[in-house]
């Protein structure tokens, strides 16, 4: 039997970050994690010459080093931040409309808004209002958080700070749009359906269709990435998940690779310590789970531990969606075949809350296509000539799990089909140019990521579930988790929301 402080299950991001966080906070922690790679979502892959990046689209809040983010803040004090090639991207992201108009939006706020306005000139004043009101409403909502729950950041506390008296009026425009969707906001300020799906393209990154999508969510993407710009980094995901490893293990702690958590040990309804894969057996003071709370629940805790509030509050909250991705390597460079942007979204109709329901289903004949060349960005990224393309659509795994292993195969390589026979409709002569292929369905991430479902993004992140009603609450003694489970999803936001809970528990250990 080992004695540490802190055990951590997961090298995800989340996980990666609370490890780091502790290790500088002079605690002896361990992580345990049954890839053979950090990272999770955060890794990278090879097939032939190509080494594929897995999630990774645009990195938010780091900042300039003249004006940091608070993630360049963190990762300078974990002291990985120079030991990384970043790269600024110029552009938000462009949206394909039907018809085969593009919109690239530039990641400042002034000249997107002249952009705009230049498409759509009969709706400047709602662009400017537009604009306005998201930068007051994350303004004031950065402020509500900062003086309503502390550094917990508890949604029972911000829940009874937001229904006192004088709230609506210290905080106006938190008030009015603190609680309502994307699609009800953009309706409210815009006439044109293709404007809108201009300004709502962050929908895809929390898996949500704009009438679901949280505006809240929406206008602090939006500001993010404008005011602290949009990164890439040389390498991919996998050098950020490599660093922070490293990080821990110089500072005289453990990450163990290809070795799980079997079973969280249990005493007068606290926890105490975990057994690993290999039947050892970790004394700690506190547990931090990178992994879904219904598989540390279900899973982790023998039948007589799990609270039966636990089993109750979860049953509120939804799985969310899943992937299909294809991971392409091109023999010629973007701009051969018209990739000009990194980051795209293609649309097959003005309506993108119809679209997305094409994610219940299994072939993606009209879902909102997500496209990123990695190449734009940084040519440097695959051999000379050539270009890596990711490309794929929003799923949820229920047809997925129905097929059989024979059926699997044929229906993924069709998709596969599908969504490359679209991506022609854009980039003419990308299927010729094709020299590697591999398809991601919900169930590759279930395998490697052991989700549930297979979901890239915890819980479905809608008005019910997320922002000021995540899953935060704990039901064991000393048992606490840092994931998109509980949390905002993106690499930014779990890095960060890693790093906060660790500094809670770095003061109760």
């Amino acid at each position: 039997m080992q004695k540490v402080d802190v055990v951590v299950i997961g090298a995800g991001n989340g996980g990666l970050a609370s490890a780091a966080s502790l290790s500088l906070e002079g605690k002896k922690v361990i992580v345990f994690e049954r890839h053979n790679i950090p990272g999770g979502c955060g890794t990278s892959f090879r097939r032939g010459r190509f080494e594929f990046e897995v999630a990774l689209h645009q990195l938010s809040s780091m900042g300039t080093i003249e004006k940091p983010g608070p993630l360049r803040k963190l990762f300078k004090d974990y002291g990985i931040e120079n030991k990384i090639d970043w790269i600024e991207i110029e552009s938000l992201y462009k949206v394909n409309l039907p018809g085969g108009r593009g919109v690239a939006l530039p990641a400042d706020r002034k000249k997107a808004e002249e952009l705009l306005i230049s498409e759509f000139p009969e709706e400047k004043d709602s662009i400017l209002r537009y604009f306005e009101i998201v930068y007051k409403f994350c303004s004031e909502s950065a402020d509500f958080m900062s003086k309503s729950a502390g550094t917990n950041g508890e949604p029972s506390d911000i829940k009874k700070f937001m229904v006192k008296v004088g709230f609506a009026k210290k905080y106006p425009i938190l008030a009015k749009y603190g609680l309502k969707s994307t699609q009800e906001v953009l309706d409210e300020f815009f006439k044109s359906p293709e404007l809108q799906l201009c300004l709502s393209a962050y929908w895809c990154f929390m898996g949500m269709p704009p009438e679901r999508f949280p505006f809240s969510i929406l206008a602090k993407c939006t500001h993010i990435y404008i005011e602290d710009k949009p990164f890439y980094l040389r390498g991919g995901s996998q050098v950020i998940s490599q660093a922070l490893t490293e990080s821990i293990r110089d500072r005289g702690n453990e990450v163990k690779f290809n070795c799980g958590v079997k079973n969280i040990l249990i005493e007068n309804g606290e926890a105490v310590g975990v057994i690993d894969d290999n039947g050892e057996e970790y004394r700690c003071k506190k547990i931090i789970s990178n992994i879904s709370p219904l598989h540390t629940y279900g899973n982790l805790l023998d039948e007589k531990d799990i609270p039966a509030k636990a089993r109750e509050y979860f049953k509120a909250y939804t799985v969310g969606i899943s992937a299909l991705t294809c991971f392409i390597g091109l023999d010629c460079p973007p701009e051969e075949i018209g990739f000009t942007d990194s980051f795209n979204l293609i649309y097959n109709s003005l309506n993108a809350n119809e679209d997305f329901m094409g994610a219940y289903e299994l072939m993606p004949e009209k879902d909102p296509i997500i496209a990123t060349c990695y190449t734009v960005d940084d040519p440097m990224v695959s051999p000379k000539g050539t270009s890596i393309i990711t490309a794929g659509t929003l799923k949820y795994a229920t047809e997925w799990e129905k097929l059989s292993p024979e059926k699997y195969y044929e229906t993924k390589y069709k998709a596969a089909d599908i969504i490359i026979e679209r991506l022609e409709k854009n980039f003419p002569g990308i299927r010729s140019h094709i020299e590697e292929i591999e398809v991601a369905t919900p169930l590759t991430h279930m395998r490697y990521l052991n989700h549930p479902g297979g979901a890239i993004y915890g819980f479905e992140q809608d008005l019910k579930s997320s922002v000021y009603f995540f899953p935060r609450d704990n039901f064991v003694k000393n048992l606490t988790f840092a994931s998109g489970w509980v949390n905002v999803c993106g690499f930014g936001p779990n890095y960060m929301y890693g790093d906060t809970v660790a500094k809670e528990v770095a003061k109760e250990v």
